[in-house]
């Protein structure tokens, strides 16, 4: 049986932690932030946990991580 092939898109943007969920930074930091507070801005600088409802489809594209 061949390999499982990790999707390269998924892992750029997810990364493990230690229980075995995934973390990712959060949307809307990337455009269009002059009009953002920099309160707003500040508070979306930090990582995210990926919701226990799509660790699986992540842990899925995400074969060995």
């Amino acid at each position: 049986m061949p390999k499982m092939k990790t999707n390269r898109g998924t892992a750029k943007r997810f990364s493990r932690t230690g229980g075995g969920g995934f973390k990712c930074a959060q949307a809307y930091k990337n455009h269009i932030l002059t009009k953002k507070s920099t309160k707003r801005k500040r508070h979306l600088r930090h990582m995210n946990q990926v919701d226990e409802a799509d660790v699986a489809a992540v842990r899925k594209l995400l074969p060995y991580s």
